[in-house]
C-alpha cells in the first residue's frame, strides 16, 4: 500500500477541525493562516520541526506517522548513505560504529 507523503488533512477532518482551527492551534498568525495549513496539507510548504511537534500534540500521533511519505523518503536515503559509509574504510573500526551502520543498512531501500 503506497503512503502519502503526510496525513495532516486525514487527521484534521477525523477531528472535525477546520483549517482555520488546526492554524490558531499551531500558532500560525495573520489573515491567511489557513492558507498555510493548506500548503502544509498539500506539501506545498514542509513544515518546520515545532510546527511538526505541535501537530503531533493536536492529533496524539507520532511525527513519523503524521509524515509517513516523508519519513520513508528520510529512511531510504539515510539507509543509501549508510550503505556507502559502510564500504569506506577505516584504520580500526569501532564495534559499536559497525553495529550502528549495519542496523542502518538493513532498512528497506525501496
Amino acid at each position: 500500500m503506497a503512503s502519502l507523503p503526510n496525513y495532516l488533512r486525514t487527521h484534521r477532518k477525523n477531528q472535525a477541525l477546520s483549517q482555520e482551527e488546526v492554524a490558531f492551534l499551531l500558532g500560525v498568525n495573520g489573515p491567511s493562516r489557513a492558507i498555510k495549513v493548506c500548503r502544509y496539507e498539500n506539501l506545498a510548504s514542509v513544515p518546520n520541526l515545532q510546527i511538526a511537534l505541535a501537530y503531533e500534540a493536536i492529533y496524539g500521533k507520532p511525527v513519523r506517522e503524521l509524515f509517513a511519505g516523508l519519513y520513508r523518503q528520510a529512511e531510504r536515503n539515510v539507509a543509501k548513505r549508510a550503505k556507502v559509509l559502510s564500504h569506506r574504510q577505516t584504520k580500526k573500526p569501532k564495534p559499536r560504529r559497525l553495529e550502528v551502520i549495519t542496523k542502518l543498512t538493513a532498512k528497506p531501500v525501496v
